[in-house]
């Protein structure tokens, strides 16, 4: 199944709730805009936010000869996506399965899921290091994978975990493309000053000590978070957090 895809981008942290989902969400919408048919794989089983922050809640995951069918966020099918979300019967489900269960899931959405010829997948995984990372791994050992893009946060406690997702990466053979400090700043939705209300440079010293590019700092701005199934270089082209997807989008398609 994804023979037909030509470039795949993991998105990792060893912490939860850095905003890999958003920075997940918004990248896949940029390389959209770019021009890209591009794929959006939710492999957090525990937390699929990525429905919601498409807004395709409620949609459902058909079956068909070949596999199972994405759900598109337009008629153009420019953007596919797959989640667990889609096959809960409510939101407020919690998905209580053991590491068997769960590795059989991630694998079957690597070998089930009918994304046709795609430019891009992007793979949302949950925090850590654990099954749902190896299963990954394991099933694209054979098919290219261009490598993965960190996220942390500027504090030391994220930055402590993250690097251990390093460690991880280093060990499996997975490339990576780069850094991306999230939460670097607060933007005030009516001045647009940004203050650091927790601190920054914690990603660019961590990219410098681990020899790794710093893709962008993308800082907390109320305006990205309320831009639902909507790009933000589309919305709102001025920002920050615009400019730092546009970096990161410009230094993944030259891979």
């Amino acid at each position: 199944m994804l023979e037909t895809v030509n470039h795949i981008i993991l998105v990792l942290s060893g912490k939860g709730g850095v905003g890999k989902s958003t920075v997940s969400t918004q990248l896949a919408l940029t390389l959209v805009e770019k021009g890209y048919k591009v794929g959006l794989l939710d492999v957090d089983l525990c937390g699929p936010s990525i429905p919601y922050l498409l807004q395709l809640e409620g949609n459902d995951v058909h079956q068909s000869d070949s596999g199972w069918v994405p759900v598109y966020t337009d008629e153009k099918q420019n953007l596919a996506v797959m989640s667990i979300g889609f096959l809960l019967n409510n939101r407020n489900n919690a998905v209580v399965w053991r590491g068997p269960k769960k590795t059989s899931m991630v694998k079957q959405f690597l070998t089930d899921v009918c994304w046709g010829k795609l430019d891009y997948l992007i793979i949302d995984t949950p925090p850590g290091t654990s099954d749902e990372h190896i299963t990954v791994m394991e099933n694209l050992k054979n098919i290219k994978c261009d490598g993965a893009i960190i996220v942390t946060t500027p504090q030391q406690v994220s930055i402590e975990d993250v690097r251990k997702e390093i460690t991880f990466c280093k060990k499996t053979g997975i490339p990576i493309l780069g850094l991306v400090e999230n939460m670097s700043g607060f933007v005030c939705p009516s001045c647009t000053e940004c203050t650091n209300i927790f601190s920054k440079g914690g990603g660019e010293a961590l990219a410098q000590l681990s020899n790794i590019t710093l893709l962008g700092s993308l800082p907390i701005d109320p305006r990205v978070g309320g831009l639902l199934g909507k790009a933000c270089v589309k919305e709102i082209p001025d920002s920050p957090s615009a400019k730092v997807f546009n970096e990161i989008a410009n230094a993944i398609t030259v891979v």
